[in-house]
This record gives C-alpha cells, structure tokens and sequence, in this order.
C-alpha cells in the first residue's frame, strides 16, 4: 500500500474530494489527513501540500517525493527553511491545467483588444457609447515571458488562433511558429513591438519586480499586459503610472502582492485594469487527482518527472 499525507490549508472539503477520487480510481494508494500522518511519519511515502506547516515535512522521514498542490512551489520552498530539498518536488501540471490557463488568456488577449472594460463600466452606467473596435487578433503581437509548460502550450495555441507570437526565456527554447528570445541580451528585442505582454515567470529572486517601469516603457505605446505568473514579478507603482500616462491602455491581473487583493487597492477601480481572483488555471480535483496517480506510478517505477523542482535553477 502505498500512503499519501494530504494537507491543504483551510480546505477540510477539498481534501475529501481528493480522498474519494483516490478511493475510486487508485485502492492501492492510501490517502491520510496530516495529524494521522504525523502520528506514522515513518510510513508515508508521499506528501501533497498547500503552505504546510513550517517544519512539518522534515519529519515525514521516509517521504520519496513531494507534491504542490499549485504550479508554484514557493508556498514550500519560500516559507519552510527545513523543507526536504534532497527530494523530489513536484508542481502540478497536467493537460487540463494547460487547456484552462490559455482559455483565461485568450480571453484576457481578445478583452483588451475590445475594450471590454470600458464596455462594463458604461453597462454601469446605463450609458449607450458605440465605441467600435475594428483591430483583430491578426493585428496583435503577443510576448510571453516565461516558457515553461504553461508558458510553450500558451504560445502554441495563441499561434494557431492567429497571433503573432514571441516568447522569451532565460535559457533558449524552441517553439514551432514561435520567435524566441533569451537572457538579458534577448530582453530588449523580445519587448520592441509587443502589443501584448504576459507574465507566466516563475517565482525567483531573479524575477522578482522584473515588471518594471524599463519593461513596460519598452512595449508598443499603448500596450496591454496580463500577469497570471506572480504578483512579486510587478513593481505595481510603476504599472500604475505607465496605465495612468497611457503608456499601457489595459492590464489584466489575476495574481498580486497581497491576496486577497486589499480593498483600498487603487487596482479594484482603475478603469484600464480587469481583476480576477487568482483563478487563471484550477484544474478540477478528477484531473489533478489523474495527474498525481500517473505521477506516483512514475516515480515507482524510478522515472524522473519533467515538473520537478529544480533548486539550482529556482523552478
């Protein structure tokens, strides 16, 4: 039997989903809640987490692997100086994570290109304006920073829906229908004509504030930018005044700072600025529980992950 200690902060009912979808399509794995686990951590063999407790995994002592619930691995990696960083950490991925992140960014793409903000302040008002928008996604550049999973499959859809696409990276990548660009000597030609800019970064002190006033003044005047990467990649004063100069004429943001975004945020009233709560790419419980039970199988049979944690690198 192999076990598995579940902790998701302030999620009592997700992880009884998770439980139940373990139960019905993998018997012989074995799903605990965090106090009975640390009751046998001699016997777990597997540890899915969201912001667990600081010091917690260091005493599961016969961990394998451990799972983020999330993309992202800082709610561990940030917080928990004894974290088990000899083992393998997993990010969650999966087809269906892939699939809703690029439905929120064509969707995120084709708003600024149509005004859709303005459309909803004037329904506010009742006010009748035929503000008509003739641009197309053919017309529109799209830069992506950040070519990871989330990033490569984004960049391929975007193409085949018709933008014109470039994308940059740290390292090289290569992108079928994709101009790519890296490192700081890439930077500056990977912003010059970008209509829109999105952030699928990771987290790393190397692209922390990396949305800065230089980055933003280096895009097409009037540019959008759409950040589903991290709120810690945004200087947001400078965001701010590039939207209030109209060097930007639209952001959409679904990660900040602070979350829950703070009600004296200036970014809940701008009227260049779409907001959505942290909700680009949540895959349901069926297809994350999928990808773990495939992920676990793999890593039984001595296989590497393509999504594991690379400490050496950040991500």
């Amino acid at each position: 039997m192999i076990s598995v200690a579940v902790y998701i902060k302030g999620e009592v009912e997700y992880y009884e989903k998770i439980k139940k979808e373990f139960s019905e399509k993998a018997s012989d794995i074995q799903i605990l809640d965090w106090s009975s686990a640390l009751r046998g951590p001699d016997s777990i063999d597997y540890a899915l987490v969201w912001m667990p407790p600081i010091g917690n995994l260091a005493r599961l002592s016969s961990l394998k692997a451990v799972f983020s619930l999330s993309a992202g691995v800082d709610h561990i990696v940030a917080r928990d100086p004894d974290w088990p960083a000899h083992l393998p950490l997993i990010r969650m991925a999966g087809e269906e994570t892939g699939r809703l992140m690029t439905d929120y960014l064509l969707w995120a793409c084709i708003s600024v290109i149509r005004g859709s903000r303005g459309w909803a302040l004037q329904q506010q008002k009742k006010l009748w304006k035929r503000n008509v928008i003739t641009r197309s996604i053919t017309d529109c550049t799209v830069g992506i920073m950040g070519l990871g999973q989330l990033g490569r499959y984004a960049a391929e859809h975007l193409s085949r829906c018709g933008f014109v696409v470039r994308g940059w990276s740290r390292s090289p990548k290569e992108i079928e229908g994709v101009k790519t660009f890296d490192g700081a000597a890439g930077m500056k030609a990977f912003l010059a004509g970008v209509d829109i800019l999105i952030c699928l970064l990771p987290h790393t002190p190397q692209t922390r504030n990396i949305i800065s006033a230089q980055v933003l003044h280096a895009l097409r005047p009037g540019a959008a930018f759409i950040n589903v990467g991290r709120g810690e990649h945004v200087v947001e004063n400078d965001l701010l005044s590039a939207l209030n100069e109209g060097m930007l004429s639209a952001a959409v943001l679904d990660v900040f700072h602070h979350e829950p975004l703070p009600e004296s945020s200036p970014l809940w009233s701008h009227p260049s600025v779409i907001v959505t709560p942290h909700v680009a790419s949540q895959a349901s419980v069926c297809a994350r529980v999928n990808y773990l039970i495939g992920s676990i199988r793999r890593l039984e049979r001595g296989e590497r992950l393509e999504q594991a944690f690379d400490i050496s690198q950040g991500y």
